[in-house]
């Protein structure tokens, strides 16, 4: 089967083929070496630990590459002979072990050879830091051959800036323990930046390198460079430090080294040092009064009412069997009733004459219609709401109540309907008596405005108060 048709259909999304990712293919090309790992590590750790274990013990033996089988059992005496026959035939099946059919032995396939060898390089470096190490000898190699792997200078690239990343951190965070630690992982790791330093000085000379390996070079020369220049900072930093360390008296000790005295401590001793010394309840001084006498009344008061109220629903109801809209004209009677009585007015009418019918609800609403009287805006309406604002009309009311005690009203607004172009005598009445009234109390240089521009105001509101039926137009009485 062709490397680029295998099935890998159930990883990925539809409409894409294998063959279509470059990063793939790399991958596919080397799947026999990659079975060799598949083959190592498949199972649990013990099982991989058993046929790592055989298969190094087989591959050292380099003078005599060829094991016969009865000397694996003798070597390998210590293992269970069921497991171990097990783990051989796994090794063989999957091609890490030859069978010489001719001279009855077993020797290391090809590709066990290069997973051995990738697997001894890898332990070689197993101690903590030496992550730079591995990726520098991995590319020492490539060097040394002619074959320099771009993936190979791209994990130097990125271990390098991880790590110029932690030293700038520790750097920031101005604690000393971080410092030191990031200086002596600085020093771990400096033979191996000489090293690579080196390493890619030649890489860089090199003319036949492709312009994007060169570019990666020269970034990685950089992050080397920047890294040699590191020692010279956590030195500063430490110098920094050093002004501000507090020493206890004079016993010679300072605050470094209590710190680094209870970082050497494990928790039990750091318990006993605590014990007599820490109060075992928090002493409440932090908590504001406000806020704790809020959360009190909501435990105290707030939560038991909630729990007295009753927040269920009603019981359910029948629908009522009337459900007809109450039709147009029945809305607008009383509006039309109202509009052909004061469209009849020709002499002053007062609104306590006119105003109060029926009951509450019915002489409220007419009260209110008489907003509507010249309203411009009545223009860009029709109905009985515009011919309400074309009624030659004025309507004026005063601050004085008069009773009523009829249709439900008990006191109205003293007010009157004046048609335009008929005098108000009570308007003529009042404008003498407050110009008089102006000219005694106003001074001349503070002049009072003249009394035909006060009654030319018209007023626009009015009250009135029920003898005891509510204050609500009904239903059927909408406003136009």
């Amino acid at each position: 089967m062709d490397v680029a048709t295998l099935p890998f259909h159930d990883y990925l999304r539809p409409g894409i083929a294998a063959a279509d990712l470059p990063d793939l293919h790399p991958l596919l090309s080397a799947r026999d070496q990659l079975r060799a790992f598949s083959t190592l590590f498949h199972g649990g750790e013990e099982i991989v630990m058993v046929r790592l274990l055989v298969l190094r013990a087989i591959g050292e033996r380099g003078q005599a590459p060829d094991w016969s089988p009865q000397e694996l059992r003798e070597h390998f005496a210590y293992l269970d002979q069921v497991k171990f026959d097990t783990v051989l035939g796994r090794l063989r099946d999957n091609g890490l072990l030859l069978w010489e059919a001719g001279s009855q032995r077993y020797r290391i396939s090809p590709s066990g050879r290069q997973a051995l060898s990738a697997i001894g390089l890898l332990l070689q470096f197993n101690q903590e830091g030496d992550e730079l190490a591995y990726v520098t000898a991995q590319l020492a190699a490539g060097e040394a051959v002619g074959k320099v792997g771009a993936d190979d200078l791209q994990h130097l690239l990125s271990r390098l800036n991880e790590l110029r990343e932690d030293f700038d951190q520790a750097v920031l965070s101005g604690s000393e323990h971080r410092i030191r630690r990031a200086a002596d992982t600085l020093q771990s790791v400096w033979r191996w930046v000489e090293k690579g330093t080196e390493i890619i000085t030649r890489i860089a000379a090199d003319g036949e390198l492709d312009t994007a390996t060169h570019r990666v070079a020269q970034q990685i020369g950089r992050a080397q460079s920047a890294m040699l220049r590191q020692a010279s900072v956590f030195q500063r930093a430490l110098n920094q430090l050093d002004r501000h360390r507090v020493h206890l008296g004079a016993s010679g000790l300072s605050s470094s080294d209590v710190n680094r005295y209870l970082r050497d401590c494990g928790p039990a001793a750091l318990a006993a040092l605590a014990d007599d010394v820490l109060a075992r309840t928090p002493i409440p001084a932090f908590v504001l009064g406000p806020i704790a006498l809020d959360v009190a009344e909501y435990e105290l008061v707030e939560r038991e009412r909630e729990a007295g109220e009753d927040a269920s629903l009603p019981p359910a109801q029948a629908a009522p069997e009337d459900l007809q809209a109450a039709s147009g004209e029945q809305e607008y009677e009383y509006a039309e009733q109202w509009l052909s009585q004061l469209a009849a007015l020709d002499d002053v009418a007062a609104l306590t004459d006119w105003v109060p019918q029926e009951g509450f609800a019915i002489s409220a609403y007419r009260l209110s219609l008489l907003g509507l009287i010249g309203d411009p805006g009545a223009e860009n309406r029709s109905g009985v709401s515009a011919q309400l604002a074309q009624l030659p009309l004025q309507w004026r009311v005063e601050a004085a109540l008069e009773p009523i005690q009829r249709a439900g009203v008990a006191l109205m607004s003293r007010g009157r309907l004046v048609p335009v172009g008929m005098a108000d005598p009570l308007a003529v009445a009042d404008d003498e008596s407050s110009e008089g009234d102006a000219d005694e109390a106003i001074p001349p240089r503070r002049a009072a405005k003249p009394a035909a521009a006060a009654a030319a105001r018209t007023p626009r509101t009015s009250s009135a108060k029920s003898a005891g039926a509510p204050a609500s137009r009904p239903r059927k009485q909408r406003t136009p």
